[in-house]
C-alpha cells in the first residue's frame, strides 16, 4: 500500500476541519461527521479548540482509501499559530490548500502558499462551501489563477487536458501527440510543483469529497526511500500520563520499538487518529507517529541520515511581560515556560537576569490568551501579561570592521570581524576568511561559536540584530596566556565595536493585508492606511465593494479591524498576515521612546581592554584602532563618518546636502524653455539684485490624484493614466514656474528594496521602495533641503502638513496646487495662441 503524509491548510473559517471530517467519513474511518460549532470533531480534541471553534494544535489522523494510506495532519488556520502550521509543512509529502468559495484567496491564503513554495510541497486545492448561494466557481477560479498562478487548473473543466498541457513541455508534447494526458505525467507534474489540481465541493454536505480523494489517490506517489533510518522530529507534546511525546515523520527505512537514537531508547510507538492511538511495533517510510523515550530530541532535529531543519520563516512579533501573582517564584515560572517553549515553536521565552524580568514573545493576542489558558489548566498558574509591545530588530547599512581586544593581566585575545549588510530576511550569516597560519583552526571555531551562542543586540534601542554577514578576518592568541573565555570577551567586543561604527537601521515587523470595504468608505480607508504608513496598490472595485491590498507596519494594522467593523457597520473585512521585517517608518520616535544608551550598556560593551605596565586599562571603542596589535584589513578603516556626525552633532554643509539629494534622486537637468515666460514676471520694475533661494516643490502624487475630481475619475479606470496626466500637467507647470519639482508616488511601481527615480519632461518622478510611504520620504527630503532651498510641499494630508510646517517648509493644498497648474496652463494657451497669429 502506498504511504503518504498529507497536510491540510487554510485561512481560518474556510472549512478545513470540516473537510478533514468529511474525508474520514468518506473513507469509513468514522461512523458520522462531527461539526466545529458542536465541538465534536475528530481532530479538534483540545478543550480550548472546542471552546474557540478553531484549530490551535496540529493533529494526525490515518485514512486508508483504496490503495493509499494517508497520514493526514490538520493544521491551525489562525495567523497567530502560523509557526505550528509551518513546522508541520517541513515533513509533508503533499498538501491540501482549502479555499472558501465565498471568500476566495485571502491574505493568509497567500502566506500559506508562499510557505508551501518555500518548502517545495506539492499541493492540491479544494475550493469549499460551493453550496452557498454567493459562491461563484468562475470568479474563484480566476482569483486563484490571478493570485496563486496559472498552474492551478480546474480538473472538472472541459479544457482540463489543454490547460494542464500548457504547464510543462512534456505535458504539451503528450497532448499534441495523443490528445490526452497520462496519469504518469500528471503525477510527475504535480510532484514537481508544475501543476496544481483544483477541486470544488462542499465539505459540510459531502459534495465533491470522494472525487477529491480519488484525485489524491490517483495523482500521488510514495517517495522512494532507502533502507537506512531517516526521520524528522517536527513536534513535541505531552501525553495522557504526562510523558513526553516526540512526533516524527519517517522518511526512509523503518523505526522499531527499543531502537536507540542518540543513546536514548524508543519505548513506545503510537500512531494517532485524533485523540485515539494504536501502539505499533514498527513504522515505515511515509508514516508519521509519536514515540516515548526520546527526551533530548527537539523539534526540527534530523534522526538517522536526515539533517537538522533550518529555523522557521514565521517568528513572533509581540512581546509581553509576565505578571506573576504575589509570592510566586519567577524561576519556577521560567522552568514551566521553558517546557512549553519546546512544545510551542511560535513561543519564545526571554529571561533578563539583571532585571529579573520574564518576557514571552508570541504572534498575537489570541496566542497569548491561549497561553494563559494552558498555564492555568496544565500547571495551575494564574498569570497576567502587561500590555504587549512590538518586537523590533536592528541591522546595518554599511560595511565595517569591528575590533575586540581583551588583555587584562595574564590574558590575551584579539578578534577582527567584518560586518556586512545582508539581504532582508537572511538572518545572521557567519563565515571565516582568516588564515590558519595566522590563527589556529580551533581558536577560529571557538570565535564562530561565540558569535552564534547568544543573541547580539544593536545600538539604537538594544534590539536583536539580523540580516548581517559576520566574517572572521583576523585574530591573535598568546601561546601561554590565552584561554577560551578570552576569545569570548574579544569576540563580543569586536561585534559590538563594529556596530558602534556602522550605520544602524531599525527594523519593524510588517504585514500584508487585504481590506474589503463598501465603495463609499474607500476614501476613509485610504486615509487611514496612509496614516499608519501603509503602502498599497490601486483600489480594485468589485461590485459594491472596494478591495485594497498592500503592506503595513504591524503596529498600525494590528487593531485596525476594530475600526473597519465600526465605520463600515460590519460590512468591511480585513485579513492580515505577517510578511517580514522592513525599515521602521518611525525610527526617530522609537529611538527616543526607548532612550537606549549603547555606551552605558555594560553587559554589551564595545570597549576593549589593553595591558600596560602590568595592569589592564579600558580603551573606548572609537580609540581601539589606535591601540590594536593587528592591522586592519583596510588601512583607512576609521570610525564611520555617519557615527561621528551623530556623536558630535555636526550639521551638513551645502555641498553635502546637494550631494545627498543627487545620490538619492540622480542628477536633475532641466530643459531651457527660452521664450516662454510667466505673465507674473514684471520687467518694468528695476530692482537691485537679491539672493533668491531656488525653490523645490515636492508633490504627494496619489494624495493629489485622489483629492482632485478630474484625476480621481481617471484613476477609477486606470491609475497609470491618472499618473501620466498629473505628470504632464506638472511638467508644464514647472516649465513656467522655473522651479524644481519632485513628484513622489507610494510603492506602486517598484516592488522590493530598491526605489526608482525617473526624469520625465524635466521633472523628477520618484517611486518609493516597498514599505516606504510618500509621506515619510517627503518629510525626510524636506529636512535635508530646507537649509539651502525654499521648499514647498503639495498635499492635503493634514498630519503631513503639520510636520512640513514644523520643518519650515511652505504648505500647499491639493486644491491650491491644481489652481496654480490651471492658471499656468491658461498662460501657456495664451502664449501659443498669441504666437500662432
Amino acid at each position: 500500500m502506498k504511504r503518504i503524509t498529507v497536510g491540510i491548510l487554510a485561512h481560518v473559517d474556510s472549512g478545513k476541519t470540516t473537510l478533514s471530517e468529511s474525508m474520514l467519513f468518506s473513507a469509513g474511518e468514522i461512523a458520522k461527521t462531527g461539526r466545529v460549532d458542536n465541538g465534536d470533531t475528530t481532530l479538534d480534541t483540545d478543550a480550548i479548540e472546542r471552546d474557540r471553534g478553531i484549530t490551535i494544535f496540529s493533529k494526525q489522523a490515518v485514512i486508508k482509501y483504496k490503495d493509499t494510506q494517508i497520514s493526514l495532519l490538520d493544521t491551525p488556520g489562525h495567523v497567530d499559530f502560523s509557526a505550528e502550521t509551518e513546522r508541520t509543512l517541513r515533513v509533508l509529502d503533499y498538501a491540501i490548500l482549502v479555499i472558501s468559495g465565498t471568500d476566495g484567496v485571502q491574505s493568509h491564503t497567500e502566506t500559506l502558499w508562499k510557505l508551501l513554495e518555500h518548502y517545495r510541497v506539492p499541493t492540491f486545492v479544494f475550493v469549499n462551501k460551493m453550496d452557498i448561494e454567493t459562491a461563484d466557481r468562475s470568479r474563484v477560479m480566476n482569483d486563484i489563477k490571478d493570485r496563486l498562478g496559472d498552474a492551478c487548473v480546474d480538473v472538472d473543466d472541459t479544457n482540463f487536458f489543454e490547460d494542464a498541457s500548457m504547464q510543462t513541455e512534456y505535458l504539451l508534447e503528450e497532448y499534441i501527440n495523443k490528445g490526452k494526458l497520462s496519469d504518469e505525467n500528471l503525477i510527475r507534474a504535480v510532484m514537481s510543483r508544475r501543476l496544481y489540481l483544483c477541486y470544488f465541493g462542499s465539505a459540510l454536505k459531502g459534495v465533491g469529497v470522494e472525487e477529491f480523494m480519488d484525485g489524491i489517490a490517483r495523482y500521488t506517489i510514495q517517495r522512494s526511500a532507502g533502507d537506512k533510518l531517516g526521520a524528522i522530529a517536527y513536534k513535541i507534546t505531552e501525553g495522557n500520563r504526562g510523558q513526553r511525546l516526540t512526533h516524527i515523520k519517517i522518511t526512509s527505512g523503518s523505526l522499531k520499538v527499543k531502537s536507540l537514537i542518540d543513546g536514548e531508547k524508543v519505548n513506545e510507538i503510537r500512531v494517532y487518529s485524533g485523540i485515539k492511538f494504536n501502539q505499533v511495533q514498527e513504522v515505515s517510510a511515509g508514516e508519521t507517529c509519536a514515540v516515548t523515550g526520546l527526551n533530548k530530541v527537539v523539534a526540527g532535529q534530523g534522526i538517522g541520515i536526515e539533517k537538522n531543519l533550518h529555523s522557521l520563516v514565521t517568528e513572533p512579533v509581540f512581546s509581553y511581560s509576565l505578571k506573576l501573582p504575589e509570592g510566586a517564584d519567577v524561576h519556577n515560572a521560567l522552568a514551566v515556560l521553558r517546557k512549553l517553549e519546546q512544545e510551542e515553536t511560535e513561543l519564545n521565552v526571554v529571561w533578563n537576569d539583571r532585571l529579573q524580568k520574564l518576557d514571552v514573545q508570541v504572534m498575537g493576542e489570541v496566542q497569548m490568551e491561549v497561553l494563559k489558558r494552558i498555564l492555568s489548566d496544565r500547571f495551575g498558574m494564574d498569570i497576567e501579561f502587561e500590555e504587549g509591545s512590538i518586537i523590533y530588530k536592528e541591522t546595518i547599512a554599511s560595511t565595517v570592521e569591528g575590533v575586540g581586544h581583551y588583555e587584562p593581566l595574564r590574558h590575551y585575545a584579539e578578534v577582527h570581524l567584518l560586518l556586512e549588510p545582508g539581504e532582508r530576511g537572511s538572518g545572521i550569516k557567519i563565515a571565516s576568511k582568516c588564515s590558519e597560519d595566522v590563527l589556529d583552526r580551533n581558536w577560529q571555531r571557538l570565535i564562530l561559536t561565540h558569535i552564534e551562542e547568544k543573541v547580539h543586540i544593536g545600538t539604537l534601542i538594544g534590539a536583536p540584530i539580523t540580516d548581517i554577514k559576520i566574517t572572521l578576518v583576523n585574530g591573535k592568541a598568546h601561546q601561554k596566556h590565552t584561554e577560551g573565555g578570552d576569545f569570548r570577551q574579544a569576540t563580543y567586543r569586536a561585534l559590538r565595536q563594529g556596530l558602534m561604527q556602522a550605520d544602524v537601521v531599525l527594523l519593524e515587523p510588517y504585514a500584508s493585508f487585504r481590506l474589503e470595504v463598501p465603495t463609499e468608505n474607500t476614501g476613509k480607508a485610504m486615509t487611514d492606511l496612509q496614516q499608519i504608513d501603509a503602502s498599497f496598490d490601486a483600489p480594485d472595485v468589485v461590485g459594491e465593494m472596494t478591495v485594497i491590498t498592500g503592506n503595513a507596519p504591524i503596529y498600525g494594522i494590528r487593531d485596525y479591524h476594530k475600526s473597519v467593523t465600526q465605520y463600515t457597520h460590519g460590512r468591511g473585512r480585513l485579513s492580515v498576515s505577517f510578511s517580514g521585517y522592513a525599515p521602521c517608518s518611525r525610527q526617530d520616535d522609537v529611538i527616543a521612546e526607548y532612550a537606549y544608551n549603547p555606551e552605558g550598556d555594560t553587559e554589551n560593551t564595545p570597549d576593549s581592554v589593553f595591558c600596560s605596565h602590568g595592569s589592564g586599562f579600558v580603551v573606548k571603542w572609537d580609540k581601539v584602532f589606535e591601540h590594536m596589535h593587528l592591522p586592519a584589513i583596510k588601512k583607512e578603516t576609521t570610525v564611520s563618518e555617519a557615527r561621528v556626525r551623530n556623536s558630535c552633532s555636526m550639521s551638513y554643509s551645502d555641498d553635502e546636502l546637494l550631494r545627498i539629494f543627487e545620490q538619492t534622486y540622480g542628477k536633475i537637468t532641466r530643459k531651457s524653455h527660452g521664450i516662454i515666460r510667466s505673465s507674473n514676471e514684471k520687467k518694468e520694475y528695476k530692482i537691485k539684485p537679491v539672493v533668491i533661494r531656488e525653490e523645490y516643490l515636492l508633490i504627494d502624487g496619489y494624495n493629489i490624484i485622489f483629492a482632485n475630481d478630474e484625476l480621481k475619475k481617471i484613476a477609477e479606470e486606470s491609475l497609470e493614466d491618472a499618473r501620466d496626466v498629473l505628470i504632464s500637467k506638472v511638467a508644464g507647470y514647472q516649465a513656467m514656474r522655473r522651479n524644481r519639482v519632485i513628484l513622489v508616488f507610494d510603492a506602486y511601481k517598484v516592488k522590493g528594496e530598491k526605489r526608482e527615480v525617473e526624469t520625465v519632461h524635466g521633472i523628477s518622478v520618484v517611486y518609493t521602495k516597498e514599505a516606504e510611504t510618500a509621506d515619510a520620504y517627503i518629510e525626510k527630503t524636506t529636512k535635508q533641503l530646507i537649509k539651502n532651498y525654499r521648499v514647498r510641499v503639495a498635499t492635503s494630508d493634514n498630519l503631513e502638513q503639520m510636520i512640513i510646517f514644523g520643518h519650515g517648509a511652505h504648505r500647499v493644498t491639493a486644491r491650491e496646487l491644481m489652481e496654480e497648474i490651471e492658471s499656468t496652463e491658461e498662460e501657456i494657451r495664451d502664449f501659443i495662441k498669441k504666437n500662432n497669429k
